[in-house]
C-alpha cells in the first residue's frame, strides 16, 4: 500500500526547499499554471478585444465615408434622375409635337395628292377642249376658207399638244389626227388669202379710176412769150389772146370709141358701188369655192371695165389685167375635212367622263 505514502514523500521533499530559500507570491502564482494561463488568456481576451475595437472604429470610419458617398451619389441619382424625367418629359412633348406635325404633314400630302389629282384632270380635260377648239377651227378653215396652211399648222398644233403628254391612252386617237394630216397634206392648195387681198385691193382703187367720159384731149401747147413780145401793138396782142380763149372753149377730138356713154354724176356714183358690189360677190363666191359664181362676177366686172372706164390709163390697165387673172383662177377644189378627229377627240372625253 504504497499510496497514502506519497503525499507524504511530496511533502517532505518539499520542506527542504522551503526551508532552504523564500518563494515571493508572483514566483508562486507564475508557478502555479492555471493562473499562467488565465493570465494569457486574459491578455489575448485583451488584445483581441483593443483589435476588435480598433476594427469596429475603422469599419464605422468606413461605412460612415461610404454612407456619406451613398448619399452623395443618391443624391447625384436623384438630380440626375430628376433630368432624365424632365428630359422624358420634354422628350415626350417633343415627340407629341412631331408626332402631330407627321400627322398634319401626312394629311397635307394627302391634300396635295387628292390636289394633284384634280389638277391633273382638270389639265387634262381642259387640254382636250383646247385640242376639240383646235380642231373645230382646222376644219372651218377647210370648209369656210379653203385654207389648207392654216387647216394643216392646226392640225399639227394639236397634235403636238397631245404628244406632250406622253399617255398611251391617247395613242388611237393620235393616229386618227396623223391620218387626217396626211389628207390635208395631199390636198390641193388655193390662195383663198392671196386672192382675197387682191379683191380688196381692187375695191379700193375703184373710186380712184377714171372714168371714160372723163377723158380730156390734151391741151395745145401756148403761143411763146417771145413772140407776143415782139409785136408791140396792144391792140394786136389783145386780139389774139382773145381769139385763143374762144378757141380754148370749144375742142373738137377724134374718139376711137363712139359708143363711150354719158353718165350723169348720180350713175358714175352707182356705177362704182355696183362694181364694188361685183367684187365683194365674187369675194363671198370665193369663201364658199362656188367657181361659176367667182366667175360670172368676175367677168360683168371686168366688162364694165372695158365699157365705162378709160382703158388707155394704167391704173385701169391694170385694174383689168387682174381681174382677168383673177377670174381664170382655180377655186372649185373639193377639200378634206376633219370629221374623224373631231369625233375621235368627243368619244375619247365622253369615255373619260363616264369612268369617273
Amino acid at each position: 500500500m504504497e499510496t497514502p505514502s506519497q503525499p507524504a514523500i511530496r511533502e517532505t521533499e518539499m520542506k527542504p526547499a522551503a526551508q532552504g530559500a523564500p518563494v515571493s507570491p508572483a514566483q508562486r502564482f507564475y508557478r502555479q499554471p492555471v493562473a499562467m494561463v488565465a493570465v494569457v488568456a486574459v491578455v489575448l481576451l485583451a488584445w483581441q478585444w483593443y483589435d476588435s475595437h480598433q476594427q469596429i472604429n475603422t469599419l464605422q470610419h468606413e461605412l460612415a465615408r461610404r454612407l456619406a458617398e451613398a448619399d452623395v451619389q443618391n443624391k447625384e441619382s436623384r438630380n440626375v434622375a430628376e433630368q432624365v424625367r424632365e428630359a422624358m418629359r420634354e422628350a415626350q412633348i417633343k415627340l407629341g409635337v412631331l408626332e402631330a406635325k407627321v400627322q398634319e404633314s401626312q394629311n397635307q400630302q394627302i391634300a396635295l395628292e387628292a390636289l394633284y389629282q384634280e389638277l391633273s384632270r382638270s389639265r387634262d380635260e381642259s387640254l382636250l377642249a383646247d385640242v376639240e377648239q383646235t380642231l373645230l377651227v382646222a376644219n372651218q378653215q377647210l370648209q369656210v376658207a379653203g385654207n389648207v396652211k392654216s387647216a394643216l399648222i392646226a392640225l399639227q398644233a394639236a397634235d403636238a399638244r397631245l404628244a406632250r403628254l406622253d399617255r398611251r391612252q391617247l395613242a388611237g386617237l393620235r393616229k386618227v389626227i396623223a391620218r387626217d394630216i396626211e389628207r390635208v397634206k395631199l390636198a390641193p392648195y388655193v390662195d383663198v388669202i392671196g386672192i382675197g387681198a387682191r379683191l380688196d385691193n381692187l375695191i379700193n382703187t375703184i373710186d380712184s379710176l377714171p372714168l371714160a367720159m372723163e377723158l380730156r384731149p390734151p391741151e395745145t401747147a401756148p403761143a411763146k412769150k417771145g413772140v407776143a413780145d415782139a409785136d408791140g401793138n396792144a391792140w394786136a396782142r389783145f386780139t389774139r389772146e382773145l381769139w385763143r380763149d374762144l378757141r380754148d372753149l370749144v375742142r373738137v377730138q377724134d374718139l376711137d370709141r363712139p359708143d363711150m356713154p354719158l353718165l350723169t354724176p348720180t350713175q358714175s356714183y352707182f356705177l362704182r358701188e355696183n362694181l364694188k358690189l361685183r367684187l365683194l360677190s365674187a369675194r363671198l363666191a370665193l369663201l364658199a369655192h362656188d367657181e361659176k359664181s367667182f366667175r360670172s362676177d368676175l367677168r360683168a366686172a371686168r366688162d364694165w371695165l372695158a365699157r365705162y372706164y378709160d382703158t388707155r390709163d394704167k391704173t385701169v390697165a391694170n385694174a383689168v389685167a387682174a381681174v382677168r387673172q383673177l377670174h381664170d383662177s382655180q377655186i372649185g377644189i373639193e377639200l378634206p375635212d376633219v370629221a374623224a378627229s373631231l369625233d375621235a377627240v368627243r368619244n375619247y372625253r365622253l369615255t373619260r367622263e363616264r369612268n369617273r
